[in-house]
């Protein structure tokens, strides 16, 4: 393994990881429970204290099982930069773990449709019925979120 190549990083502070939250729209959300596991990929929308996901789902989605039954999720974000370092491309990537919230329907004055169609890209559907599918807006209640990139310190 003598010429593998590597890359040192370091973590992130928490004003790092608030603006990559703010400006990076995309992650993916794992949720699990009892050996089954679903990522997904899904835009987030991070108001500088919480993530909220809008999820869609149908009345027999995996997404739906797996929410209703709870337990710990995991939500990544990542990517990379192009930098002028000959080492390499700057990466980096944000680890929240946590629960999720279902926001009832009765606090949705705070996301109305104008703010979901604001803060969350537009949603996409394989194959539904648009009329099936169940608009359910989620946050994530995180008990860690950590941060890393690379240094080339």
């Amino acid at each position: 393994m003598e010429h593998i190549e590597y890359a040192y990083t370091h973590g992130m502070n928490d004003e790092e990881i608030a603006e990559r939250l703010h400006t990076e729209g995309t992650g993916v959300l794992s949720l699990a429970d009892d050996g089954d596991a679903y990522g997904v990929p899904l835009a987030h929308y991070y108001d500088g204290e919480d993530i909220y996901f809008r999820l869609g789902m149908t009345e027999d989605s995996q997404k739906r099982d797996l929410l209703e039954r709870g337990g710990t999720v995991s939500y990544a974000v990542y990517g990379t930069d192009e930098t002028d370092d000959p080492r390499g491309i700057d990466s980096w990537s944000i680890l929240a773990e946590g629960t999720l919230t279902r926001i009832p329907e009765s606090d949705h004055e705070r996301f109305d449709t104008a703010e979901i169609n604001r803060h969350f890209s537009p949603i996409r559907v394989f194959d539904e019925d648009i009329e099936e599918i169940e608009i359910v807006i989620v946050r994530l209640d995180a008990d860690s979120v950590t941060g890393r990139r690379t240094s080339f310190d």
